[in-house]
């Protein structure tokens, strides 16, 4: 059975991105903070907001004032995304890091035992 989804109006595409806009807050305030996890949850929302939107692209035209609430929203997304991947990109070399090291240890050892 194949089930339909609605719509968007107009308003339902502005309210996703809003609640976009505030997952992205709250994403650069876990980042902030290096919870991993709940960022990478909150990511998980932001997505699905965002195929809704893409599954709604075609349809949706918004009028001036929407339009550029949108565009505003967008660039607002945008500077979160750098913030995030800001905090991000150093946490990500050290985890990194801590895999490739473990790894030489690995091999060392089992190359030369434990000494």
């Amino acid at each position: 059975m194949m089930t339909m989804t609605k719509a968007m109006t107009n308003d339902d595409v502005l309210s996703t991105y809003e609640a976009m806009l505030a997952l992205s807050e709250q994403m650069v305030a876990a980042a902030e903070c290096g919870e991993w996890d709940e960022l990478s949850l909150l990511e998980k929302r932001v997505g699905a907001h965002a195929s809704a939107l893409q599954a709604n692209d075609q349809q949706i035209l918004l009028d001036g004032a929407s339009r550029v609430k949108k565009v505003a929203i967008i660039k607002q997304l945008l500077a979160y995304d750098r913030t995030i991947r800001d905090l991000t990109t150093p946490w990500m070399a050290q985890l990194s890091q801590l895999i490739n090291s473990s790894g030489t240890s690995r091999r060392l050892n089992n190359a030369y035992g434990g000494v």
